[in-house]
């Protein structure tokens, strides 16, 4: 796997490769990777000639100076799962080379869609997000971008994202990876002790519980009530949203029976954030 650190020639490479008819596929992520990453590595290798992975943990996306601060990194243990998961090529920036002496002012609005749900609760969020994916699309050039869909609300910005600055690219949404257990894969379960993991099945067991209780025919609002004795019953536990939404606009809607709905949801297990969704 060749490891680039600087923008110049990464695009050199990849200019080179382009050249010679090779397709690319990028899958950014923050690193402290996990098998939903590697599930994003093996759908760009079935897909491209070239994998890019990205190992960048931006600053602009965090609106909690501590969260960013305690935000797991393994770089060594992350460059030997992508070396071994066949990724041709890593790109890992520092934030001088991403940004430079700017004092990252530039901004996104994507109207409602970034103010509800994560929005409403780490507002500028999916600025930063739209500012370093805009950067890495820029840089890398590929022709196909890979995004987990456990990050729902982030594919659909990104998707935004493309849309409004036709980036000549083609977005993969690819199925939430999963623990036997159900618990959505994620960076931040590595700091979760075991009870803490025990205790973070309450979300994909309140998904599941939303699902058929919204498919019985009972309202989002009842449902949510439910879910919020269960996470107040639960030492450590916070809700902080359940909604089901249609799945495009994430509109809010109040029962089950559109077909094109989701339901997504947030809360804190013993102080670390953690978020889900299910496909109605």
């Amino acid at each position: 796997m060749q490891i680039f650190e600087e923008i110049e020639p990464i695009r050199a490479y990849l200019d080179d490769q382009r050249r010679k008819g090779k397709s690319i596929g990028l899958v950014p992520t923050m690193g402290a990777l996990h098998q939903g990453h590697l599930s994003l590595i093996g759908a760009s290798k079935g897909e491209n000639d070239l994998t890019v992975g990205t190992i960048y943990v931006n600053p602009t996306q965090f609106n909690n100076s501590t969260d960013l601060a305690k935000y797991p990194r393994s770089l060594e243990a992350d460059i030997a799962q992508l070396t071994q998961a066949g990724c041709e090529v890593l790109f890992k920036p520092s934030n001088e080379v991403m940004y430079g002496k700017t004092d990252n002012s530039l901004k996104f609005d994507f109207g409602q869609l970034d103010k509800v749900l994560e929005g409403k609760f780490r507002p500028g969020h999916f600025s930063g997000v739209a500012l370093v994916v805009s950067k890495l699309f820029n840089i890398i050039q590929p022709h196909r971008a890979y995004f987990g869909q456990k990050d729902y609300q982030q594919f659909l910005v990104i998707s935004r994202l493309v849309e409004e600055l036709k980036f000549p690219l083609q977005l993969k949404s690819i199925p939430i990876s999963r623990e036997t257990s159900g618990l959505a894969l994620s960076s931040r379960n590595q700091r979760l002790s075991e009870e803490g993991r025990a205790k973070a099945l309450l979300l994909v067991k309140s998904l599941r519980f939303t699902r058929d209780e919204l498919l019985n025919g009972q309202n989002i609002n009842d449902v949510r009530k439910e879910i919020q004795a269960r996470f107040d019953g639960t030492p450590g536990a916070k809700l902080e949203y359940l909604e089901l939404a249609d799945r495009n606009t994430l509109e809010a809607l109040q029962h089950g029976e559109k077909e094109s709905a989701v339901i997504l949801i947030a809360g804190f297990v013993d102080d670390v954030r953690l978020i889900d969704n299910m496909l109605l």
